[in-house]
């Protein structure tokens, strides 16, 4: 039996970068005690969500990768080994940034990062002012309790990147993400459509895909956001087996049995109908009549 313990780190962030960073170390070492082997920390924890606003202070909490969080986190990797999934604001070179996803294996190795490709620009989301797409491509990580994938939060969106990444080999599939209500937003009925939404699109590549989903969340008020947590766990049919709750800092391990992605495979086998033939339309932005 392949079971494997998945921690997740809900937190919220305060305008302190170091106490968010040992927050976060905190939150790892509970998830550890309490036996996970996989833990996941939502995007960009050291900071609050600075891409409510425009502003080019901002970039002065950029960090190269591999650089200083990274060589805070390897030696707790090590130490409690854990695999530790660690979304950052990388500094690529000057006038360079990426939202960026660094893999940190049980022995404390440095395994690689996933740059966001998907980058939005919406009121309150204004990543476009930072963040270059990513230029890596879609990536798996060969970790010691599992072959995971990283996307991050805009990512989630978008059913090619889940299926890339899955065609890829990925077990388990992760999304550190970072989003909330508007606070201004009058209509309750709009606020629960977009939570839900959020999370029924994630569950979907769980079932299209045949494969885990791991999606992780922050919480708590931040500028005209109220960040909706709900991180959670989703089988390879959608089923949730966790999900945490909208308004508390929670740490929360779950596990799971990769061996029943077979199971699922079979009983589904929606890899072995696909018609790989048919789906050069994909690649154009849209197919016009003309």
């Amino acid at each position: 039996m392949k079971k494997v313990n998945i921690g997740l780190v809900q937190m919220s962030c305060s305008a302190d970068v170091e106490a968010n960073k040992q927050k976060a170390i905190a939150g790892i070492k509970e998830a550890a005690a309490k036996g996970a082997q996989i833990i996941c920390l939502q995007e960009l924890f050291t900071s609050l969500y600075f891409c409510d606003v425009e502003d080019h202070s901002n970039f002065n909490l950029g960090e190269s990768i591999p650089g200083p969080t990274t060589d805070l986190l390897q030696p707790l990797a090590k130490e409690l080994g854990v695999v530790i999934i660690a979304s950052l604001f990388e500094k690529r070179a000057q006038g360079l940034y990426h939202n960026t996803t660094a893999v940190l294996d049980a022995d404390g190795t440095y395994l690689g990062k996933y740059r966001k490709m998907h980058i939005p620009d919406d009121p309150g989301y204004y990543e476009k002012f930072y963040f270059t797409p990513g230029d890596l491509g879609y990536k798996i990580f060969e970790t010691k309790f599992a072959r995971i994938g990283v996307l991050i939060c805009w990512d989630q969106w978008y059913p090619e990147a889940a299926r890339i990444t899955s065609l890829m080999g990925a077990e388990i599939l992760f999304y550190p993400t970072a989003i909330g209500w508007d606070m201004e937003e009058p209509d309750p009925v709009i606020n629960q459509e977009q939570h839900d939404a959020w999370e029924t699109i994630q569950r979907s590549h769980a079932v299209a895909n045949g494969l885990y989903v791991v999606s992780v969340n922050r919480v708590g008020i931040e500028a005209k956001q109220k960040f909706w947590g709900g991180s959670f766990i989703a089988n390879p049919h959608g089923r949730l087996l966790f999900k945490a709750s909208h308004d508390k800092e929670e740490v929360h391990v779950q596990e799971i049995d990769l061996d029943k992605t077979e199971y699922y495979r079979t009983t589904w086998p929606y890899l072995r109908d696909r018609r790989i033939d048919s789906y050069g339309p994909i690649t154009k932005r849209f197919i016009d009549s003309d």
